[in-house]
């Protein structure tokens, strides 16, 4: 299979389902067997899979993608033996980063529902102009990018976070503020905004947000 029929959610859902790492191989740049080239796509993916990783918490090095020829067996070999001595080294998913399995699949839960909406990011916002490997990777590590990811994603993501909290129970924007580790002005923003999208309520009576 192609690694440019790769989708974001694929990788998301090896994470949700427990995954301490994963690790793509594709035909190297240039190789490609197919006219569209997909281990750019390929690439793309990675460097925003690995981006949305390290924004909810978790170490981006438990992603990685290696060109591997169908010829090179024992390159093969050398590479996974490699990235297994690195996912051991990192441990268990989110346990050396800090986070409690509840706000783990919290976070990656998030990440899949917003998988859509990153699709049409990519497409419309993060259009690789050059498709070699240094351009990808220039476009992924640039100024601009980062601008972008956090205009157009982190306030999303943050925002399905707190409808993923309040789903639980209603509560307070200090509790959410707390729980997210967000400021209370940025969660009250985000309710103003969920609220205007009727998406949240604010109950009078226990002094709390819900669902609405």
């Amino acid at each position: 299979m192609c690694t440019g029929r790769i989708d974001l959610s694929f990788l998301l859902r090896a994470f949700q389902n427990g995954a301490d790492g994963v690790i793509i191989g594709g035909c190297w740049p240039g190789e490609c067997h197919y006219v569209t080239e997909g281990n750019y796509d390929a690439l793309g993916n990675l460097y925003l899979a690995r981006k949305l990783l390290a924004h909810v918490g978790l170490n981006p090095d438990r992603l990685r993608l290696e060109w591997i020829a169908a010829s090179e067996g024992s390159r093969f070999a050398e590479v996974m033996s490699d990235f297994a001595e690195t996912v051991g080294t990192l441990g268990p998913l989110g346990e050396p980063e800090g986070l409690a399995a509840d706000d783990r699949k919290r976070k990656l839960d998030a990440l899949a529902r917003l998988v859509p909406y990153l699709r049409l990011v990519e497409r419309e916002k993060l259009r690789v102009p050059t498709r070699t490997e240094a351009g990808v990777r220039a476009f992924f590590e640039s100024a601009e990018t980062d601008r972008l990811f956090h205009a157009l994603i982190a306030d999303k993501l943050a925002i399905g976070e707190i409808l993923a909290c309040l789903g639980e129970r209603p509560q307070s924007t200090g509790e959410l503020a707390e729980r997210l580790g967000l400021s209370p002005s940025d969660v009250s923003r985000h309710m103003s905004a969920s609220s205007r999208q009727g998406l949240v309520r604010y109950d009078v009576e226990q002094q709390r947000y819900a669902l609405a």
